[in-house]
């Protein structure tokens, strides 16, 4: 039986989000930013988000868990939120502490709607960079 996605969204710190890429990157899971990538971009004081929005099961390789695709919205070094994927097993998302109020779940959707993506906000660095 597949778990009900929840709809909700969880806080955690920098160190929780990097456990939760390594995890990913430990079950081959498609949708992680690369650990080292996020040590260095990302904001070390900060709180990020994860909402669960798809039940991603991979039939063509049945040894995979099955996970939850949720929408990331990260703060990085330079004090930007972006947004980003990140596939969660279920029972880990489950263990993430609800801390959040409504009004504040609902703001943090808005800003993942609004956010620019890890993909955009590494061109414009970059090419601020090569400025």
């Amino acid at each position: 039986m597949t778990p009900t996605l929840p709809r909700t969204v969880r806080a955690v710190d920098t160190a929780q989000l990097l456990d939760l890429a390594q995890e990913a990157a430990m079950h081959g899971f498609s949708q992680r930013l690369p650990v080292a990538w996020l040590r260095e971009n990302l904001a070390a004081e900060a709180t990020h988000y994860l909402f669960p929005t798809l039940v991603q099961r991979l039939t063509h390789r049945p040894e995979t868990p099955l996970q939850w695709r949720c929408q990331q919205l990260l703060t990085v070094n330079t004090g930007e939120q972006i947004w980003g994927l990140l596939d969660v097993l279920p029972d880990t998302f489950g263990k993430i502490p609800e801390t959040l109020d409504t009004a504040s779940k609902k703001n943090i959707v808005s800003r993942i709607e609004r956010a620019v993506t890890v993909l955009e906000w590494m061109e414009r660095i970059g090419a601020e960079a090569g400025s």
